[in-house]
């Protein structure tokens, strides 16, 4: 990994980073799950054993790294230590001690750190506190996607929209500077350089963008990802890369929370195809679709399409929509989307991983020459994804679904190979 390369969202992977959902998802309550960004609870031994599919194939097809690992191999430098928890404490109020918490070794620390940190009742103040966490839990974490996103040979630092997720994003920070598994360029929306000023409301996360191809990017613009955060990388764009450049802006609703990121109702599956939700992505409506085109560092043209498929086509990329829950019924369509029937995870070109649960979208893809694979016979080696030219992996979803996110959202990738167009 010592040169990260995303120049597509479905280059061969090489790459990724997960972290296997633990005692944080469980650690939150019907009252505060609203303030953890979910709109349920989950049950950590179901989800774990859903997480444990994707994660088997990901083995079978990559190198996989995770959070938590190589959180602790960090902190096992005392200037590293001291610095992510002065800035962690810092951002969170400073209601933990950063010197007290250094003193827990660096596996028990990173543990800490992701599951939370659990207040002592030892004063008055404490003893009348309805929190159970000084520093609460990461409960979103299994998501990586959102905190760090590869752009060519960068690493962009997630600026999240809702503070729950901000130390999220310091631990990816911390990782991508300090572990040597990684030799790469950052861009961080928080710790701006090259002059850049970042406006107070910027947001982005990667839940919002995609690769296209090695100079056409699709970033959706919503609840998650401001306007101001796709400026910082308009910005960026100008200043680190030469020739013709294309940022494709999706308009995203607001509500329900379904359509909190744009890998909600669009995911790239090959060069020729991609996943998308009808009604947001190809049926009028209000959402606008903006082209900017970046050329020799300035932008040359901003102008509105009709949607990103359009958009695309006129910069050469022609894709065959897949239908998430099918092109009929508007019913299933919209029930399958809530549930990330659009939130595929490439790990290949034409080679995808979804939830199973979603069978009108599995059928859709099926009737566009995707072979169907369930993830536990690619596990026990009784198929190999290397024997299709173009298929989707299933694995279950009853109990990961409810947390918001899909197999997209909870794999981040460090490293691609190039792709053939």
């Amino acid at each position: 990994m010592k040169d990260p390369s995303i120049n597509s969202e479905f280059g061969k992977l090489e790459g990724v980073i997960i972290h296997q959902p633990g005692s944080e998802v469980e650690n939150m309550t019907p009252e505060n799950a609203e303030r953890a960004l979910y709109s349920d609870i989950l049950n950590l031994s179901i989800a774990s054993k859903e997480f444990a599919l994707l994660e088997g194939v990901l083995k079978k097809v990559t190198s996989v790294f995770y959070v938590k690992n190589l959180l602790s191999e960090i902190l096992k430098d005392e200037n590293v230590k001291v610095k992510l928890l002065k800035e962690i404490c810092s951002r969170e109020g400073n209601v933990a001690n950063p010197n007290l918490l250094a003193e827990n070794t660096a596996e028990i620390l990173a543990n800490l750190l992701i599951e939370g940190v659990v207040l002592e009742k030892n004063n008055l103040t404490n003893y009348l506190s309805n929190e159970r966490f000084l520093l609460r839990p990461l409960h979103n974490l299994f998501f990586t996607r959102d905190s760090a996103m590869g752009m060519n040979d960068h690493m962009i630092i997630g600026k999240m929209a809702n503070p729950v997720r901000e130390r999220e994003s310091l631990i990816m920070d911390a990782i991508f500077n300090n572990h040597t598994l990684f030799e790469t360029k950052i861009l961080n929306p928080a710790k701006p350089d090259n002059g850049i000023v970042i406006n107070s409301k910027s947001t982005l996360e990667g839940g919002d963008f995609q690769v296209a191809r090695e100079n056409v990017f699709v970033i959706g613009t919503g609840v998650r990802t401001s306007t101001q955060g796709i400026d910082f990388i308009i910005e960026n764009i100008k200043q680190l890369k030469s020739g013709k450049q294309h940022i494709i802006v999706q308009e995203l609703p607001s509500t329900p929370e379904s359509f909190i990121h744009l890998d909600m109702v669009f995911t790239f599956l090959n060069t020729d195809s991609c996943m998308i939700y009808e009604p947001i992505i190809t049926k009028m409506n209000r959402l606008r679709t903006i082209h900017i085109q970046i050329e020799n560092r300035k932008v040359t043209k901003i102008e509105e399409n009709p949607n990103i498929l359009v958009a695309l086509q006129k910069i050469s990329i022609d894709l065959k929509p897949v239908f998430c829950g099918g092109s009929t019924d508007s019913w299933v369509q919209e029930r399958e989307q809530y549930h990330s029937g659009a939130n595929f995870f490439a790990f290949a070109p034409g080679k995808i991983i979804g939830y199973e649960r979603n069978s009108h979208t599995i059928d859709e893809l099926n009737n566009n020459g995707f072979e169907v694979l369930k993830a536990a016979d690619v596990i026990d080696g009784k198929i190999s994804v290397d024997d299709y030219k173009k298929c989707v992996v299933l694995i279950a979803g009853s109990e990961l679904a409810r947390g918001g996110g899909g197999a997209r959202c909870m794999t981040m990738p460090v490293k691609r190979g190039e792709v053939e167009w």
